[in-house]
Order: structure tokens, then C-alpha cells, then sequence
């Protein structure tokens, strides 16, 4: 089973774009990783910031999909016309992929490292 785990948008400065949703969305900081990733709370979706370190879908906004078995659920959707991008490898925080459905559009799997 899958969900939407968060929306990742792609920053230059993670501490600017912070502060953008903190104060003038009046979001929640969750966590933040210095200038490298941060996560704010969306009201039931996280909003995920990440610095260029982390950024892992070229700037382009995707949706993640928390998933239980990274490598497995990759295989099993380019099996069904998906296009891996990258991975899966181990971030600093999770395991992830990146994918393109059948139209282009990315998005990314993760999980907890084991």
C-alpha cells in the first residue's frame, strides 16, 4: 500500500523558502536539515523543501509516494510503463527512486532506511 507522503518542491535557499512558508503561509516546520531539506506541515500533506544537495527531480515539483519496498514497487511500476530516473539509492534520510509515469511527470518513491 502507497500514499502521498508529501509534495517536494526544489529550492536554491531552503532557509528563504522557510521562512516564505512559515511566515507568510503560516505553515509549521516539522524538521529542517540545514540547507539541505526541510519539511513543513501542510495540514495532512507535508511540504517538502529541498536545497540543490537533495534536489532530486530537477526543480520540477513532484509528488511522493511512501511506499514499504522501494527497489520492488520501482520494478513493479516500470513493469507497468513507468521510467526510472535515478536510483533506488539511500539519501542521507530515506530510500528513494525517481520515476516518470507513462506521460513524463515525475514523482518519487522512499522509505525509511532499514
Amino acid at each position: 500500500m502507497t500514499r502521498i507522503g508529501n509534495v517536494l518542491y526544489s529550492a536554491k535557499d531552503v532557509d528563504e523558502a522557510v521562512r516564505f512558508y512559515r511566515d507568510a503561509l503560516g505553515l509549521d516546520v516539522r524538521f529542517q536539515d540545514g540547507g539541505r531539506f526541510a519539511a513543513l506541515d501542510g495540514g495532512g500533506t507535508t511540504l517538502t523543501i529541498a536545497g540543490p544537495e537533495e534536489d532530486v527531480t530537477g526543480g520540477v515539483p513532484a509528488a511522493s509516494f511512501k511506499v514499504e519496498d522501494v527497489r520492488a514497487m520501482a520494478e513493479s511500476l516500470t513493469a507497468a510503463g513507468a521510467t526510472l530516473v535515478r536510483g533506488p539509492e539511500e539519501g542521507p534520510h530515506e530510500v528513494r527512486a525517481v520515476l516518470r509515469d507513462p506521460s513524463g511527470n515525475p514523482f518519487v518513491l522512499y522509505a525509511s532506511p532499514k
